[in-house]
């Protein structure tokens, strides 16, 4: 590019930032020339280029700090092969508005039925909308509670754990939580009640939730506040974890098993 006018536009946009206009300005030059484009729609296409960049941009920094596990995304979920999920339930959450109505999400099942799939799969429906997220394991959160509780840094750590729009924790049931630790699930809990989501997955019906927490009370009043304003979605099927073993044969259907 031999034209200083454009070298100089080319110099201007890097010291405005405009990186993503930079890199296409030449080929944009060239569409508005060969569409004989009038200045306010050439302008229109050069600024949705920069606002589609911040918002990639925006989107790869908050997953990042969401601290997902994996992107997992509702349109890759397989619902047929969860016939006891209703379809239309969960594409209404993916609208955010229960983010909005400061709702909760709970999702039981047995290991492996696409709980923590969906979980994430909304995470990423919410960041999308620009709502912050934040993923942690209940065993992880629980640990990082009660080590701040320990360190007399409780009172920070709530407020880190209530800024987000949304909460994720995944796997309450895998690991029994004891007294001290189901205490300090129930501050926060009732922090977020009514101010901010919270989608939650187990394994466990919430009838166990007493011998998951070692306490009939502390479980009854965490189930309080959770269930209050939530969508409850029981995943009655097959792991899918098994289902891809058994497509490549390391693992025979349990219907193929013939008793010895």
């Amino acid at each position: 590019m031999d034209n200083p006018q454009l070298l100089r536009i080319e110099e201007n946009l890097k010291k405005l930032k405009l990186s993503r206009t930079g890199q296409k300005l030449e080929s944009l030059l060239q569409e508005a020339s060969k569409n004989d484009l009038s200045y306010t729609d050439f302008l229109d296409r050069l600024l949705e280029e920069e606002v589609a960049l911040k918002f990639e941009k925006h989107i790869a920094l908050n997953t990042t700090l969401a601290k997902l596990p994996y992107v997992k995304t509702l349109e890759s979920f397989d619902f047929s092969f969860q016939p006891s999920i209703e379809a239309k339930v969960v594409r209404e959450l993916a609208t955010c508005m229960f983010l909005e109505r400061a709702e909760n999400v709970v999702f039981l099942g047995p290991p492996g039925t696409g709980k923590t799939h969906l979980s994430v799969a909304l995470g990423l429906k919410a960041i999308h909308k620009r709502y912050r997220t934040l993923f942690t394991s209940a065993a992880a959160l629980v640990a990082t509670l009660n080590r701040a509780y320990v360190e007399n840094r409780l009172e920070d750590k709530l407020r880190a754990y209530c800024a987000p729009k949304l909460l994720i924790i995944d796997e309450i049931g895998y690991v029994p939580v004891d007294v001290n630790g189901a205490h300090l699930l129930f501050q926060l809990i009732s922090r977020r009640y009514e101010r901010g989501s919270i989608i939650l997955t187990s394994n466990r019906g919430i009838g166990q939730w007493g011998e998951v927490f070692g306490d009939t009370i502390i479980a009854t009043a965490i189930l309080d506040r959770l269930l209050h304003h939530s969508t409850v979605i029981n995943i009655k099927g097959e792991s899918y974890r098994l289902k891809e073993k058994q497509r490549a044969g390391l693992l025979k259907r349990s219907q193929d098993i013939k008793p010895e």
